[in-house]
């Protein structure tokens, strides 16, 4: 009995240290790029922001979580479109990647073919808005998810903090 207790209280101490996350207002782009940047919420108002309407996020198993209302937001790919890869050919495109990354550690990865070359490309976005509530304003602040998933959740990321670019060797 005092092994459970000892344990309960340890695992109450991990959940109690891991806090609220931190909001995110901007969020760095790295890796294999001949430039990184650094995307602000300012700089992320200068994209066309497209209204994308309501979707109902589900967990792995396409259970229902909760419906999200009134998005817009910028395409990634847009925001991606401007970054160079450092690759000596076109030819070597599909070899790329971009891992996001929340500031929770939590990682969704897209290839450069899925982005560019793919009807995907033109539902994955950088929310902007969400149930009439503009991003610099949400605890979640800077959100991207995957409009056409069939499983919303699984790509759904709260507090972007960066975009890895990395290569296939």
């Amino acid at each position: 009995m005092k092994k459970l207790l000892i344990l309960f209280l340890l695992y109450g101490t991990f959940a109690y240290a891991q806090g609220p996350l931190k909001q995110t207002l901007s969020f760095s782009i790295t890796g294999q790029v001949k430039n990184g940047s650094v995307i602000t919420m300012d700089s992320l108002n200068s994209y066309p922001v497209k209204t994308i309407g309501d979707i109902k996020v589900t967990d792995h198993l396409g259970t229902f979580k909760h419906e999200d209302d009134q998005l817009k937001g910028v395409l990634l790919k847009d925001i991606l479109s401007h970054t160079v890869l450092a690759a000596s050919s076109p030819k070597l495109y599909s070899r790329f990647y971009f891992a996001c990354t929340g500031n929770d550690g939590y990682v969704v990865v897209y290839s450069w073919n899925e982005l560019f070359n793919t009807e995907v490309g033109n539902h994955v976005f950088i929310l902007m808005e969400k149930n009439g509530i503009k991003a610099a304003k949400m605890p979640e602040s800077i959100q991207m998810t995957s409009t056409t998933d069939f499983k919303t959740g699984r790509r759904y990321l709260h507090n972007l903090d960066k975009i890895v670019v990395g290569e296939v060797q």
